[in-house]
């Protein structure tokens, strides 16, 4: 049974800021019923304060579709809502002139005239501010909100507005409505560009990822062109002088024979090299990557004196530790801690912000490839590996290494 909130911890940091933002629209869209149709029931009486109330909460039950579906629109999920967007501004523009002509003609007294100015100049801001979600280019929006308030000045004209009061009306509204737009366009700008940091943060794992095997395409490439070459051409001799009956022939495939033993060598110390890690240097690098991502590192421990094959395997550790904690989840802080027991060196990596329990997608995922590996790892020196949760939203990683375990020979094939 899942906990209340654990729908939001699991949620990543653009998905929190996304639905945060979707949320306040929504709530911009409850305040339009609270501080313009509740209002009226109190001010006017009878038929009339219900129509104008029921129109306004439609007026707002629509704004909170078109806000959904513009935001859906913004993030490249739904194509741009415009018969939605054109509804809203049909509905707003009808509400706005209905709601002049009840103050106007409609029934006298100081109570309907200011729930109808109310309801006018709030429709007509609302109206704009949502609107402004569903508009991508600059000039449209500004041509949105300039609409906005040039038509509310033309139409209380006509209506037998007095025109210093057009004026001022056509002025409030334009200030409402480019403050709410304002506050929509914002709001978009800064729902991309956290998921556009978000994805840089994932382009940059993904690129140290393939630095690392382009390096080691390259070892392997210098180390293995020159000789394959040279084993081709001593083969290709052999076999020539094979064909004529030379005796050199042996001496070549002799040759060829000690060329591909030497490659052998050579291609287990470039791989030895690439799978050995240094455990000071893999968790002074952690600290730094963590910390230029936003995230609290804190690392305690002596790491001094550990033989280098149990550096090695936590250091591969602490490295995939790292990956995990910036590619799931959602950490604020992560400690490193190495321990040495009598006759063991335990290293523990724990950080906040998981994004998943145990076994599934995330930090935690007992059965993904990055920690089968450093199992694999582990047991060549004895070690074992242990991945859980340690609490609600925490994630621990415990790698413990025997001091007097004899390693584990690998064997080249």
């Amino acid at each position: 049974m899942s906990r209340p909130g654990g729908w939001w911890r699991r949620k990543s940091t653009p998905a929190k800021v996304e639905t945060y933002t979707r949320w306040s629209f929504h709530f911009i869209c409850l305040c339009e019923m609270a501080a313009i149709g509740l209002p009226v029931l109190g001010q006017v009486g009878g038929r009339l304060a219900l129509v104008l109330s029921l129109l306004v909460t439609a007026h707002a039950a629509l704004g909170m579709v078109v806000v959904s579906r513009a935001l859906d629109w913004t993030r490249g999920r739904r194509p741009q809502p415009l018969r939605l967007l054109w509804t809203l501004g049909v509905l707003t523009a009808a509400l706005a002139v209905a709601a002049l002509g009840i103050a106007e003609h409609g029934p006298s007294g100081d109570a309907v005239d200011t729930a109808a100015g109310s309801v006018f100049g709030g429709v007509l801001c609302f109206g704009a501010g949502i609107i402004a979600l569903g508009v991508r280019d600059r000039r449209r929006v500004l041509a949105v909100v300039g609409g906005f308030g040039a038509g509310g000045g033309l139409v209380a004209w006509p209506l037998g507005v007095p025109g210093p009061a057009a004026l001022g009306t056509a002025v409030i509204v334009l200030a409402g409505a480019g403050f709410l737009t304002f506050t929509a366009v914002f709001s978009v700008w800064l729902l991309n560009a956290v998921y556009a940091l978000d994805e840089a943060r994932e382009t940059r794992a993904r690129l140290a990822v393939a630095e690392e095997r382009l390096r080691f395409g390259r070892d392997l490439h210098d180390v293995m062109g020159r000789n394959l070459a040279v084993i081709a051409l001593k083969s290709e001799l052999a076999v020539q002088l094979a064909r004529r009956g030379r005796p050199e022939a042996v001496e070549q495939m002799i040759e060829v024979q000690r060329i591909a033993q030497e490659s052998q060598r050579e291609v287990r110390d470039v791989v030895r090299g690439y799978r050995e890690a240094d455990l000071e240097a893999e968790l002074s690098g952690a600290r730094g990557v963590l910390r230029a991502a936003g995230i609290d590192c804190e690392v305690s421990g002596e790491t001094a004196g550990l033989p280098s094959e149990v550096q090695s395997a936590l250091g591969w550790v602490v490295r995939e530790a790292t990956t995990n904690v910036l590619r799931h989840g959602d950490a604020k802080k992560c400690t490193v801690s190495v321990r040495m027991p009598k006759g063991r060196v335990v290293l523990t990596v724990q950080n906040d912000g998981a994004g998943a329990p145990s076994g599934t997608a995330g930090p935690g995922r007992a059965g993904g490839s990055g920690l089968a590996g450093l199992r694999e790892r582990l047991s060549a020196v004895g070690g074992t590996l242990d991945a859980s949760g340690a609490d609600k939203g925490v994630f621990r990683l415990v790698a413990e290494v025997p001091l007097t375990a004899e390693p584990v020979l690998e064997v080249a094939s």
